[in-house]
């Protein structure tokens, strides 16, 4: 049995991973060039999916819909899977491309046995996809190793999502290293579909990151899911939206995946702490777009400051208008010129 290192996923910053999937169509090659494509992009990750076509699939199995329409229904679904398979020795070439491009190498295990490769390999966490929430054995596996797991819940109601967080925390999992998907398995995924305020409910109800695995087409929502506070996001990539296969209608091309992580990241930096305080940036105009109180015409000293004897303009170099309430009723102790700023002194509310 492999040893597995715990690894801290307490990181705040929004991790972005490029799904590579099986869109490489189990060429090697092209795999190795998705990783340069996913780094190039800004990815912060790349996740391929690691399995055996007989440990997965059994022979009856169908394929499912938006399968059929993708790659046609001559072959089952045993027969499409096997020819997606990568090699250990592919994959260990793909984690030495990770480490000289500077992404995390990272693998979705739909078999023990897989699950075992990708100890070898040091995976740093651990991906549940959908398919797999209800897998008993496969869970407790993944558990054990007591690295950060992400959790992805297609096809799953909100108890089958708790169902699966016991058997993974019971395992060995810490529920602090946890981070829950939502997902719809659909590719595509109408975005009318996608009830993306389920992810919040995830949230609120197991205590954990959440994040968002999306088949939507383009990344509208992907961005929306950062804004709701996403801390994960999971996006198919592909080379050519053309290239046989199942996953590849759904997925972003070269240029839509580095714009899509550039969005996240303006998103991102966007959302701030959620303090509310002026930004540096606009410091400066507050004295220009406020307002000071002034004399509306002149005044006497002894006049009372009154309506009719004071208005308010612009810039707020003088008594703030704030201060309006305060000033009426006091008695002026200089005379003052209409269109004089008033140098009254008070004490400033916190701002």
């Amino acid at each position: 049995m492999s040893t597995c290192t715990p690894v801290s996923s307490g990181a705040t910053r929004l991790l972005v991973i490029a799904e590579a999937g099986v869109n490489h169509c189990g060429d090697p090659q092209r795999a190795l060039d998705m990783v340069e494509v996913a780094a190039e992009a800004g990815a912060d990750v790349i996740k391929f999916q690691t399995f055996k076509a007989e440990k997965v699939v059994g022979v009856l199995a169908p394929k499912a819909a938006y399968q059929v329409r993708s790659t046609g229904a001559e072959e089952s679904q045993l027969e499409m899977v096997r020819k997606l398979e990568l090699s250990p020795e592919t994959h260990r070439e793909l984690v030495l491309a990770c480490q000289r491009r500077g992404i995390e190498f990272l693998s979705t295990a739909f078999d023990e046995d897989s699950l075992e490769l990708l100890l070898r390999l040091g995976v740093r966490r651990i991906k549940v996809p959908s398919g797999e929430l209800t897998n008993v054995p496969l869970l407790r596996k993944m558990g054990a190793c007591r690295l950060p797991v992400i959790l992805s819940t297609g096809m799953a109601d909100l108890e089958e999502v708790a169902f699966a967080v016991q058997v993974l925390t019971e395992a060995g999992s810490e529920k602090t290293d946890l981070t829950v998907l939502h997902c719809v398995t659909e590719y595509p995924t109408p975005p009318e579909q996608v009830n993306l305020l389920a992810m919040l409910t995830l949230g609120e109800r197991f205590g954990t990151p959440v994040g968002f695995s999306d088949h939507t087409l383009g990344w509208d929502v992907t961005t929306a899911a950062v804004a709701l506070g996403a801390t994960v996001i999971e996006k198919h990539f592909t080379l050519d939206r053309s290239l046989p296969g199942p996953d590849h209608q759904a997925a972003l091309e070269p240029r839509e995946l580095k714009a899509m992580v550039k969005a996240l990241r303006t998103v991102e930096a966007a959302l701030g702490d959620g303090e509310k305080r002026p930004a540096a940036c606009e410091r400066s105009n507050r004295t220009i777009a406020r307002r000071s109180i002034v004399a509306a015409r002149d005044i006497a000293a002894g006049e009372v400051f009154d309506a009719s004897n004071l208005t308010t303009l612009r810039p707020a170099t003088g008594t703030s208008a704030r201060h309006w309430d305060k000033v009426l009723g006091l008695i002026a102790a200089r005379e003052y010129r209409r269109g004089d700023i008033l140098d009254l002194q008070f004490p400033e509310e916190t701002t």
